[in-house]
């Protein structure tokens, strides 16, 4: 066990001289400390419908303009000034006077054409389009149900709204996983390259002089490469909750992703082995991980999902029975991969 935790120690010293993993490390240190500010830019990206609420001015004109009108007062923060031609209207718009123009005309066989203008690569876009689209969906639910009375049966009746803030369901959802699980590929990603450089450089062969198997050296490479995961998302966690985000059950998400760093790293092993070459195994790493979280995210019960329910304590029973089984699989994993390095010759590794 002392010669494992030298090599790991060598390990862990070496990863100051990784220009790459530092940084990609400093990016998730970056998003977790600053990340009470940074989730509604991040949020305005992922669900723009949580910019709603910003106060607007629509230049309004056509003649169905009084239904839009109508329509933007059941819109917080949306306001539509009449104009009597969409000329004065697009030139209200272009003197700054509103940001956004809508000319709602009545047409021959009943409809509502509407043609909207709004500025054009502008900071401010992605707001005035969201509260845009909020007008317009009340205009069309409006005239929908005035228009109900005349239909032979009722239309289906709308789901309820369900209140659930954007900010909320991206914390937990989208940024607690990203930054639990970018350790677990980092780590993977370490260890792939720690034994082809190693195949590289010859030093397995010089290493045979030492009192230490090829099943402890990778033992020690492993071993630094899983344990920096679980700290580094332990780090990230803290930090969200000093940045206001609670998060319930740390212990459990950390074995969870503890159990996927050693078998991500199990199977960095067994393709820096298989595939000595440098970069064939960062291209053969890199699909495996895509295919095995790829696949684990599709299924219902998968990690992704397990780590947000368990961070907003919704967990239940299936939730504690996936963690089971993860830890399961790492443990198989490591025994597996220890199997077949205890039969697996230094000098066939080339």
């Amino acid at each position: 066990m002392d010669s494992r935790i030298t090599v790991a120690g060598r390990e862990l010293a070496g990863l100051r001289a990784e220009k790459t993993i530092l940084l990609a490390i400093g990016i998730q240190l970056f998003i977790a400390a600053f990340s009470s500010f940074l989730v509604v830019g991040l949020v305005s990206m992922y669900d723009p419908s949580g910019l709603d609420g910003a106060e607007i001015e629509i230049a309004g004109s056509g003649d169905a303009v009084a239904d839009l009108e109508r329509a933007a007062d059941e819109v917080p923060g949306a306001r539509v000034t009449p104009y009597s031609e969409p000329l004065a209207a697009r030139e209200a718009f272009h003197a700054y006077a509103a940001d956004a123009v809508v000319v709602a005309d009545r047409t021959d066989d009943g409809g509502i054409s509407t043609v909207v203008t709004a500025p054009d690569s502008n900071v401010e876009t992605t707001v005035i389009v969201v509260q845009l689209q909020a007008v317009l969906q009340a205009y069309e639910s409006n005239e929908r149900d005035a228009r109900s009375a005349y239909l032979e049966e009722p239309p289906l009746p709308l789901p309820d709204r369900t209140g659930s803030s954007p900010y909320f369901t991206f914390t937990y959802t989208v940024l607690i996983p990203l930054l639990v699980f970018l350790p677990v590929f980092i780590s993977g990603s370490i260890t792939v390259d720690s034994i082809t450089e190693e195949i590289d450089r010859g030093t397995l062969e010089l290493l045979r002089v030492a009192p230490v198997t090829l099943t402890d050296i990778v033992d020690g490479k492993a071993l630094a490469a899983v344990a920096i995961a679980p700290v580094q998302a332990l780090c990230w966690l803290l930090l969200l909750e000093l940045n206001g985000t609670p998060i319930a059950n740390i212990g459990s998400i950390l074995a969870l992703m503890t159990a996927l760093t050693v078998i991500v790293v199990g199977v960095a092993v067994a393709i820096a082995v298989v595939a000595p070459d440098r970069r064939a195994a960062q291209l053969l790493y890199s699909i495996a991980v895509l295919a095995l979280f790829g696949g684990a995210t599709a299924m219902a019960g998968g990690p992704t999902n397990a780590v947000a329910r368990l961070a907003i304590d919704s967990a239940d029973l299936t939730t504690y029975v996936t963690v089971a089984v993860y830890v399961g699989l790492a443990v198989i994993t490591y025994l597996g991969v220890r199997g077949v390095l205890s039969r697996v010759d230094v000098d066939t590794i080339r």
